[in-house]
């Protein structure tokens, strides 16, 4: 038995005192524990667990996609433990059933609640709180407190030095709260609210919790740092070929699929919950291949196991390609892939050759710009967006602009053409068609050669870079020399047909050209035979069983480098086969629970878009480059990745350099911006009598403002505030922890890298000889449990746990709502994460006073995706800034207004503002209306009596937060779901709103979340279709209702003709080879051990 010292005598002790006389056992000293030993008498224990007091039903907010409702068990008002739920709505007749889900780790997580690591107290850093504690007691006012010890030199480094080496003391939630909103007020005033900056990833576990301090820092105008492309979870790949972020099937979709892949996806450890749909297919005669380099769990299941080398998957998914496309594509010409190459992809439209030397490289997709001047189609340039409708060939030659493409999406011509219809329209797939044609040798990038001295490659480009020579038929349209996506593609992948110039293999066994499977076998290890019995297995089923092929894919391929390329490479894999859109077959990416399905909803609260519109959002993996001073160290040339047949433009250029230019340029975001306050941009702007955006333009013409990003290094370019909650960043996701440790923390940190000597340090940025350590003045986390970025932190605030708080969860692997309900109240001091963004909110207000009023914030915003402004790249060209005219908006970011009310921050926190009823909201590019539903919201949760929110419905509460969330959102509310369609059925013309109508009366509540899992409506929101029972799968409303892909095709693309994408090579699908470390860091050689590593390492 182990025995604790006593405790010290509490108001709480005597009821403790009182359970030792009423419960038989012996009790600890400290009355934490009691024993019943031997026997009958332990059993009773046992027999106990079902006398519980009450079950709660919850969930857990862990990023583990499971999404599984639990039963909590609560006896004496402690959880005790907890059980799955078996009330899921029935998936069918036909298929498993989702539940009961749960998995061993769900299963333990009550321990939690009691155990040691629990943070149950605020803390704050002992060198930190005294050093506060005396100026607040010289100077009285806290900001003025906070401002005394940052600008201390001496003092910031003590406190900040102290990071992660003890020292954590206990203090009161009222002195916490007093000095993180000294904190947040004195640098808004001083440097800028885009120096505050807020992180916690996964809104789809716990929307509300992610959403209070969301909308807490979207209100203070701070910004949102991103996560998904930080983990590497995001994949690249989707946006370029689908032209959308990540929508893929539910896991119950995998039943349906005849051939499934299970590429770098280890589904029974990282799918627990789900992974029975993958192992019961099986029996209905489902064929199971998995593809990892190591035996892991999943592979027990399949009936093939491909080891492919770590990397090298886009080879394999090449060599794949390249048989199908023999076999399935040029010998057999299956009509179902052509007819879905042609309707779906942007296979049969043109691009224009460029000459090279004396053969081509492709060029720029044809577009009906291209026609001006055009004696026989020169109508054919009229109307909107000429340049961004591409061109393709109709069966007798015609050049014709079909519906769908990019310039139809947005402008008064385009409504009723957005969509796929192709008419009377039998699109040309390859020129060979055509009679009268002509060929030509068309150069096209590889990577997969052993660099050599002699090319100068060693040490400076990334791999064997060289080019291969291939032909394509081709044709004169509009003057220019045309050929298409489809036949370029053949080339790319090897597949030979008769008449065409150029190097071809000489069948699959050819070992020397890129695209075989023999090609793929000295790469890989994976034998050719497999590769070509896999890659027709795949096309063969898609064929017999219209297109049910899946890939399941995950972090495995995706955390690798180039996983962008593997991917496009694998995507190529089931576009060819027609799988996309189709129940059982497509692409399944599962790395993170990235889906939160109530999507508008949780938009409108979580950025504060009732109050003030654009939110400020970071993307987190430039934000750390620079903050962490990583960009010092990492002296990779641009050009490393670049292309043999690249024009220069990464030339003498880092890849900071290239980041600068995207800032520049408005292709991504950059908080902080200027390196001035924008709250006095904006007093110095009116004091000119100038417009803002006037302004800012000037002084950055003038040299006099620039841009954050150009000096990093510079005091007043630093992020200054940092709040973390419901992650462990630096223990998790801090890629390159010392630099973490080193220069934002300004603690002691291994760094062991050298930086940059002047040859190789960016041209577009200064470079201060003193790198700064310690840029950051506050780190405050917010968790339940003792983490490395607690150890590391100066606040550390006690949260409630999953099962002490209301919320709301969903994830891609099921459609269905679940919520959070409290087992217990918060234990301790604890707090959620609303109450405590909440108590953050009404001390920043109360503190406002006399240091923020009310101000006017300028707010630099991205070009973004889904409006027009992604009219302004025509042909994505990139011109040299300096030919380029300032204008936001179009060669540069956006730069709004925004009026930030600070001492009403509170009253705008807890009651919804006028926005989202005046203004509609906006998901996608599709509009909704829900003044019914703010009226609705009114009366269920209540107005605020007075101020600036006075007759606002209320959101003080998580449970009102969670009613808005599920009230505006067309998943859960199908009148919304049903007035989104209509809205999009004006601009694509297709019939679209019987997906939802039968749901337009649903309206999910919170209470109905609470009562058993709440299936979702088909919404607008996202690109599948749950209408009817079917299963959600991806694409589906895009190939059964022709509405089009959000891509300039309108179509899914094979083919990319940014100038960047050019520049690197990769405008088709390529084989892009592992980075070699030991070649390009001088890192040891794989494999090598002790003195050969040492040795190895020093060769580079």
């Amino acid at each position: 038995m182990t025995v604790t010292s006593p405790r010290e005598s509490a108001p709480e002790d005597a009821l403790l005192k009182l359970g030792t006389f009423l419960r038989r056992g012996e009790a600890s000293p400290d009355l934490r524990q009691l024993f019943l030993e031997g026997g009958r008498e332990g059993d009773t224990f046992y027999r106990d667990r079902w006398s519980h007091d009450k079950v709660v039903r919850s969930t857990h907010g862990v990023n583990c996609t499971g999404s599984c409702s639990w039963k909590v068990y609560v006896k004496d008002g402690i959880i005790t433990w907890e059980t799955q739920q078996t009330d899921y709505p029935s998936v069918g007749p036909d298929s498993p059933e989702y539940e009961p889900r749960g998995c061993p780790r769900g299963a333990a997580f009550s321990w939690y609640t009691y155990s040691p690591t629990r943070v149950r107290y605020p803390y704050v850093r002992a060198a930190l709180l005294n050093l506060y504690r005396e100026a607040k007691a010289r100077l009285s006012d806290p900001v003025e407190a906070w401002a005394d010890v940052v600008e201390d030199p001496e003092r910031a480094r003590r406190y900040k030095a102290a990071r992660g080496k003890g020292g954590l003391v206990r203090a009161t939630w009222d002195e916490v709260e007093e000095m993180m909103a000294a904190a947040h007020v004195y640098t808004t005033q001083q440097y800028g609210p885009d120096r505050l900056a807020g992180f916690t990833p996964i809104p789809a576990m716990s929307q509300v919790s992610y959403g209070a301090g969301s909308r807490f820092y979207s209100l203070m105008g701070g910004h949102m740092l991103s996560f998904y492309d930080w983990y590497a979870d995001l994949p690249v790949a989707s946006p370029q070929v689908f032209g959308d972020q990540t929508d893929v099937p539910e896991s119950a979709d995998w039943f349906n699929a005849g051939y499934l892949i299970m590429w770098g996806s280890n589904i029974p450890v990282t799918r627990t919950p789900d992974a029975h749909f993958m192992t019961e297919a099986r029996y209905r005669g489902q064929k199971v291949v998995g593809i990892s380099p190591d035996y892991a769990d999943n592979t027990k299941f399949a009936d093939e196991w491909l080891a492919v080398h770590p990397g090298t998957d886009g080879a394999l998914a090449m060599a794949m390609g390249h048989v199908i496309l023999t076999e399935f594509h040029v010998r057999d010409r299956t009509p179902r892939f052509l007819d879905y190459m042609k309707r779906y992809t942007d296979a049969p439209f043109l691009v224009s050759l460029e000459a090279r030397d004396d053969a081509y490289v492709p060029g720029k997709f044809l577009t009906a710009a291209d026609f001006a001047g055009d004696a026989e189609h020169a109508a054919l340039a009229d109307g909107e967006s000429p340049a961004f409708r591409t061109v393709l060939l109709d069966g007798d030659g015609t050049p014709v602009v079909p519906n769908g493409t990019l310039g139809d999406r947005f402008g008064e011509a385009g409504a009723g053409r957005w969509n796929l219809d192709l008419g009377g329209t039998d699109p040309v797939l390859t020129l060979a068609d055509l009679p009268g044609g002509e060929a030509v040798a068309v150069d096209l990038p590889r990577f997969d050669l052993p660099p050599t001295e002699a090319s100068g490659e060693v040490g400076a480009h990334a791999g064997g870079a060289g080019v291969i020579r291939r032909g394509v038929p081709v044709r004169r349209v509009a003057g220019r020399l045309v050929t298409t996506v489809y036949d370029l593609l053949l080339a790319q992948y090897g597949v030979a047909r008769p008449g065409l110039p150029g190097t071809w293999p000489t069948g699959y066994e050819d070992a020397t050209s890129p695209g075989t499977p023999a090609w793929q076998e000295e790469l890989t290890n994976v034998p050719a035979a497999a590769a070509i019995r896999v890659g027709r297995e795949f096309a063969d089923n898609a064929v017999r069983s219209g297109g049910r092929s899946m890939i399941v894919m995950g972090a495995g391929v995706n955390h690798y480098f180039h996983a962008d390329a593997i991917y496009r490479a694998m995507l190529a894999l089931t576009t060819m086969t027609g799988c996309q859109g189709v129940n059982g077959g497509g692409w399944a990416h599962y790395v993170g629970q990235e889906k939160v399905r109530p999507i508008t909803g949780f938009q409108q609260y979580a950025f504060a878009l009732d109050w003030q519109r654009p939110p400020r959002q970071m993307t987190a993996t430039s934000f750390w480059y620079l903050a962490t001073d990583q960009w010092r160290y990492d002296g990779m040339p641009a050009n490393t990745l670049a292309s043999p047949l690249a024009k220069g433009a990464f030339a003498g250029r880092t890849t900071a350099d290239t980041l600068v230019e995207a800032v520049r340029r408005g292709w991504t975001p950059s908080f902080p911006t200027f390196n001035r306050n924008p709250l006095l941009i904006t007093q110095e702007a009116a004091q000119a009598g100038k417009e803002v955006a006037d302004h800012v333009v000037d002084e950055l013409k003038a040299g006099t403002l620039r841009y954050a990003v150009e000096d990093p290094d510079a005091p007043e370019n630093f992020p200054r505030v940092l709040t973390v909650w419901r992650s462990n960043l630096l223990g998790s996701s801090a890629k390159g922890d010392e630099y973490f440790l080193k220069h934002l923390l300004g603690t002691e940190a291994a760094v062991r890298a050298v930086e940059n000597p002047p040859g190789r340090r960016p041209r577009d940025m200064v470079w201060r000889e003193e790198a700064p350590e310690g840029k950051l003045d506050l780190l405050t986390t917010i968790d339940f449990r003792m983490t490395s970025t607690t150890l590391f932190s100066d606040i550390v605030l006690p949260a409630a746990t999953w099962y002490e708080k209301y919320d709301l969860n969903t994830t891609d692997m099921h459609p269905f709502i679940h919520a959070f309900t409290p087992a217990i109240n918060p234990p301790w001091q604890t707090r959620s994460d609303f109450t405590i963004f909440q108590g953050l909110a009404a001390r920043v207000a109360a503190l406002s006073a006399g240091h923020l009023g009310v101000h006017r914030d300028v707010v630099a915003v991205p070009l973004a995706h889904d409006t027009p402004d992604e009219l302004t790249t025509p042909h994505g060209s990139v011109a040299a800034m300096d030919e380029l005219p300032m204008t936001p908006g179009v060669t540069m970011p956006k730069l709004v207004v925004i009026e930030r009310d600070y001492p009403n921050l509170a009253a705008k926190f807890n009651a919804m503002g006028p926005l989202t009823d005046t203004l509609g909201m906006m998901t996608k590019g599709v509009k909704f209306d829900p003044a019914e539903e703010v009226q609705a919201l009114g009366e269920k949760n209540g107005r605020a009596a007075s101020g600036i929110a006075a007759g606002r419905p209320l959101l003080d509460k998580d449970t009102k937060a969670c009613e808005m969330i599920l009230a505006l959102s067309g998943t859960t509310n199908g009148r919304l779901a049903t007035q989104g369609f209509e809205h999009l059925e004006k601009r694509t013309g297709t019939t679209l709103a019987d997906l939802a109508r039968d749901h337009a009366g649903t309206r999910i509540t919170f209470a109905d979340t609470q009562s058993r899992p709440q299936p979702v409506v088909t919404s607008p929101e996202w690109s599948g279709s749950e209408h009817g029972g079917r299963r959600y799968s991806a694409f589906v409303v895009n190939v059964e209702r022709l509405k089009p892909w959000h891509t300039l095709t309108g179509r899914q693309h094979f083919f990319l003709d940014h100038d960047w994408m050019s520049e690197i090579g990769e405008n088709l699908p390529v084989f892009r080879p592992p980075l070699d470390m030991h070649r390009l860091f001088g890192d040891a050689v794989p494999g090598a051990t002790g003195a050969a590593a040492a040795a190895g390492a020093g060769v580079g």
